[in-house]
């Protein structure tokens, strides 16, 4: 909710804002992206990366197509293929939109021999992949049919499963601090009556039984669902909701026996004999769209510095100070921040300031500030700090940024 008291529709408050927008012309559920929204989406995903990068995860690129063949073997084409898309002909051969990544990240693991050495191998992608939702549940970016997922599939031993799941849910804590969120709650999705699962009893019950594990050691409370595994394995699933109190899951973590068998992934063990890997399915953000309308709706705008489209307003108060606020804004862009100059072409200071409330901080140059190299700085939460040097400034900026804060001025 805003300060109003009204709930926030990520749908109007993204248009309102520039962030994103839809044409006929291009389809429904697939939004494109305005420069505001995709400084977010693009400070989102560098975030991820890094995270991953740190935790061990190598990044990798496969392509939005593939055979239907592999579908067929993933299992996607018979249980899942309500919600994909029709085959299309070249050259003789039917090739699909991917509805998922990880069977293009299993081909990638067994394209060569692995050793037990590498494990736990983990695989990580920023990928696109496709969903034929009906065009009557699609809404702004919560329901799309083109997704951006944070995706990434950990190859290893059964003994390295239960910790490669522990490690996944606190890259999922670190990050909702992060972004200044918290989950609903967490969810064990299990399956349900129905032939859209995979028919494997022992493998439900081995991978059922190490995500309680997982759940149980964490120390976190969780509710079990049936009817919302994935039809290959169950999974957590750490809910979220908006501000009307509607949840919807964000990110996810699953055990997955099924696929290493039907792709027949093999590693060396250090018998010399060949074994199977299991493979973890886990996703920090989930799908940078649904991510991003959570984060317009829980903030109304008013991201984290990290995360705003522009972070520092340079306000001059006079023509005569533009100069001095052209190059602060110059200084900001070599040292990687986002700052927008806004002139008194604009309007007078006080409108100019209420246009700029959504932005963590506005720098107000005058002609003593110019003369000096300072600033008179203001906080997007009312705080007034007196003339400081523009050095100190960026610097100070600069470190909340950096370290990801939530915080506006340490």
């Amino acid at each position: 909710m805003n300060d109003s008291g009204n709930v926030v529709d990520h749908r109007r408050l993204g248009r309102e804002l520039d962030l994103f927008d839809t044409d006929p012309l291009i389809g429904a559920g697939l939004p494109y992206w305005l420069p505001d929204g995709a400084a977010v989406r693009a400070a989102l995903e560098e975030y991820v990366r890094e995270a991953e990068r740190r935790a061990g995860y190598r990044h990798v690129y496969s392509p939005v197509l593939g055979k239907r063949e592999l579908y067929e073997i993933s299992g996607h084409w018979s249980h899942y293929g309500d919600d994909m898309f029709p085959p299309m002909e070249v050259g003789g051969e039917q090739f699909v939109l991917r509805p998922s990544l990880c069977p293009h990240h299993a081909l990638i693991f067994r394209s060569r021999a692995r050793s037990h050495r590498e494990l736990p191998l983990r695989m990580a992608e920023l990928g696109g992949m496709y969903r034929s939702e009906l065009s009557g549940v699609l809404g702004g970016l919560t329901r799309v049919r083109a997704i951006q997922l944070n995706d990434a599939h950990v190859f290893c031993t059964l003994d390295q499963v239960a910790e490669e799941a522990a490690g996944a849910l606190e890259l999922i804590r670190r990050a909702y601090e992060a972004m200044g969120i918290e989950p609903a709650r967490y969810r064990l999705s299990l399956p349900g009556p129905g032939g859209k699962y995979v028919a494997a009893p022992e493998k439900w019950e081995r991978s059922t039984a190490l995500l309680r594990e997982v759940l149980d050691a964490s120390g976190l409370d969780y509710e079990e669902a049936e009817g919302e595994a994935a039809f290959y394995g169950p999974k957590i699933d750490v809910q979220v909701a908006d501000p009307a109190g509607r949840e919807s899951t964000l990110s996810t973590v699953q055990v997955d026996f099924h696929q290493p068998e039907r792709f027949d992934l093999r590693y060396i063990g250090p018998d010399g004999a060949r074994h199977r890997p299991v493979m973890v399915h886990r996703s920090v953000v989930g799908s940078v769209e649904r991510a991003v309308a959570h984060l317009v709706e829980h903030h109304a705008g008013a991201f984290p510095a990290w995360l705003a489209p522009v972070q520092l307003a340079v306000l001059p108060v006079s023509d005569e100070a533009a100069p001095a606020a052209d190059r602060l804004a110059g200084r900001c862009a070599e040292r990687g921040l986002r700052a927008e100059v806004s002139g008194p072409g604009r309007g007078t200071l006080g409108a100019r300031i209420r246009a700029s409330r959504l932005v963590p901080y506005q720098a107000v140059i005058g002609p003593k500030e110019a003369a000096a190299d300072e600033v008179s700085l203001r906080l997007r939460d009312g705080r007034r700090l007196p003339p400081m040097p523009a050095a100190e400034l960026l610097d100070r900026v600069g470190a909340v940024v950096a370290a990801r804060s939530t915080g506006l001025w340490d």
